[in-house]
């Protein structure tokens, strides 16, 4: 059922330290190989199904992701807020910090609730880092995944962002064996000559909040 929904700036006071509950579950994964060659490398990645379903959720690890982390110092985040028992909980969120040296916006978190996905959300959220990414002049927005996210691989591109690299020893040292693998995606900006905006953490999208728009075929 599609519900109305407004995107809200997050301000770092109220939300520093919010738990992002991310799972998935997929039958699917990119199988990522390195064969090292006479004359270099040869590098595939070649999706492939799970014998049975995979799913990852928060609690096979030490530490789950937070907004507003420490080491991104100058994050910014938005979000869909509800009701809840303990009062307002993230329904929805994405949060960018720069990288400053290589003039770069980092998509850090992107998160919507089971409930409130295939309703455009994803979409409108990536909207607005694009929107941040454009207003300060960044040359590229850039985000992780992992090689057996491929729900999530799917949705980015068709966000317009493609491969720009992977690290196979990123989480273990048997990243290739486990079939997790980091991947690195960009979506690539031209620049124009009028400089930048510092650290526009308030898009003119998110002002008031911003209403369900429907779009995106598969929104997160």
């Amino acid at each position: 059922m599609k519900q109305d929904y407004h995107i809200i700036h997050l301000p770092k006071e109220q939300w520093e330290g919010s738990v992002i509950p991310m799972r998935y579950t997929t039958n699917e994964y990119f199988d990522v190989s390195v064969s090292q060659k006479a004359d270099g490398y040869e590098i595939k990645l070649e999706k492939r199904d799970f014998e049975k379903p995979v799913s990852h959720y928060p609690e096979e690890y030490d530490f789950p992701d937070r907004l507003y982390a420490p080491h991104w110092e100058k994050a910014c985040a938005w979000g869909i807020v509800a009701d809840g028992e303990g009062g307002k909980e993230l329904r929805a969120c994405i949060e960018t910090c720069p990288e400053e040296w290589s003039n770069r916006l980092i998509v850090t978190e992107l998160w919507v609730h089971e409930d409130f996905r295939r309703q455009g959300i994803g979409h409108a959220l990536m909207a607005l880092a694009k929107e941040q990414a454009v207003s300060e002049n960044r040359r590229a927005l850039i985000l992780e995944t992992q090689s057996c996210n491929v729900g999530a691989i799917s949705f980015y591109q068709k966000e317009g962002f493609v491969l720009a690299g992977f690290d196979s020893c990123c989480y273990s040292n048997r990243d290739l064996e486990r079939k997790e693998v980091r991947i690195d995606m960009a979506y690539l900006l031209r620049q124009n000559a009028q400089g930048r905006e510092e650290n526009s953490c308030n898009p003119k999208g998110a002002e008031g909040g911003l209403p369900a728009d429907g779009a995106g075929e598969r929104a997160l």
